[in-house]
């Protein structure tokens, strides 16, 4: 057996520092504090809690990977995939709405933005002072970005964007937006070009609100643009560049939804095992049934095994290796294991399970995103494919 550390995930050790598992404690003290409370208050209601992103900012949780010197905490992929996860676990919402602010918008301008950009926008969305969108999807390209309709056209030393985003998170409340449009020929992959779009500029509209299944806490929206100006110092890295960047940035994306799809299903499981102690049948707790204690097992096993993707992905990241397939694999495998352990989680809970009175019905809704968002998960098993054949 290989005892290469470049080519045996055997070799690595993913044992937590000290200041790690602090960082872990830090989190989860601050999830039960300020997060549980009021976890089905803004799911009912679909308010999108601006006030709790600045807490979370003040923590150093809005910039997690950004370097100290523009206002960041300069932490690693492991520390990001526990901020994720951990949060996660208590409301999926409050960490998809983490995870989308840090890898997408504030990842993209802190990869691809040059120094003045990066000292303009990083230090205000790294402490919550600003939140963040990333603009990518529109209502007809999906998983088909190379037919994007969103138009950027040169106007004298300007740039003016038309056309319609949808499914953005932070779609309404973002103060800084990362946009990719077209500004070249259809179908080509060096035809888009990214720039930041600060909320007030003329021209830039938030659209309909989505009423969605789950998630429900984390804002999406349509982004309009119509007529919208923007300087050409707010273009990201080169002119062209803009797809590219994307796909580059989704790599590191998946590990976030990796985490946050790991974090659902830990929480899921945490109230299976509670419940399952608890619950008594035939004169005792119902976890002592094998129906019930297989099914324990099973999920206990989805979460080892998609922890160890995640960070083995997150490792990756953290040495400047190629993600594309490790991140593909970690973010198709929990996703799927947040769906299954979701549903296994209100299985267990039986009747208790379908109503709101109770925290699984809401990792229910809440973790079917994970298959779908950044990527689905056949556009994974696509990915991965390729990867594979590649080699």
């Amino acid at each position: 057996m290989s005892t290469n550390t470049e080519t045996s995930p055997l070799a690595m050790s993913f044992m937590e520092t000290e200041n790690q598992k602090m960082i872990r404690q830090t989190i989860r003290d601050f999830a039960e504090k300020e997060i549980r409370p009021n976890i089905m208050d803004w799911d009912e209601s679909q308010e999108f809690p601006v006030d709790l992103f600045r807490k979370l900012g003040a923590l150093g949780l809005m910039g997690v990977l950004v370097p100290e010197e523009y206002g960041g905490s300069g932490l690693g992929y492991f520390e990001y995939v526990t901020t994720i996860s951990e949060i996660a676990r208590v409301c999926g919402s409050i960490g998809l709405s983490v995870a989308a602010h840090n890898s997408l918008c504030t990842g993209h301008i802190l990869y691809f933005a040059n120094e003045e950009q990066k000292k303009r926008y990083l230090p205000k969305l790294a402490s919550g002072e600003a939140i963040g969108a990333w603009a990518l999807t529109e209502p007809n390209t999906g998983s088909d970005a190379m037919r994007m309709q969103c138009v950027a056209q040169k106007d004298g030393s300007d740039w003016v964007i038309n056309g319609t985003k949808c499914w953005i998170t932070h779609g309404k409340s973002s103060d800084f937006l990362v946009v990719i449009a077209r500004t070249g020929e259809l179908l080509d992959s060096r035809g888009m070009t990214a720039f930041v779009v600060e909320r007030g500029t003329p021209g830039l509209k938030a659209g309909k609100k989505e009423n969605k299944l789950g998630m429900r806490a984390s804002e999406t929206a349509e982004v309009i643009f119509e007529d919208c100006r923007i300087p050409e110092a707010n273009v990201l890295g080169e002119v062209g560049e803009g797809f590219i960047q994307a796909m580059k940035i989704l790599d590191g994306g998946r590990i976030s939804i990796a985490a946050l799809g790991l974090g659902i299903a830990k929480g899921a499981f945490d109230a299976s095992v509670q419940y399952a102690k608890e619950r008594e049948q035939f004169g005792k707790p119902i976890a002592h049934f094998q129906g019930i204690a297989f099914k324990l097992a099973d999920m206990a096993t989805r979460i080892e095994a998609g922890e160890l993707l995640t960070l083995q992905a997150a490792d990756y990241k953290n040495k400047g290796k190629n993600v594309t397939k490790i991140s593909a694999m970690a973010k198709y495998y929990t996703s799927e294991a947040a769906v299954t352990n979701s549903t296994e989680a209100v299985q267990i809970f039986g009747g208790y399970g379908y109503t709101k009175e109770f925290p699984v019905e809401k990792f229910y809704r809440d973790s079917k995103l994970c298959t779908i968002g950044e990527g689905t998960s056949e556009i994974q098993k696509l990915v991965i494919s390729r990867e594979i054949l590649r080699s």
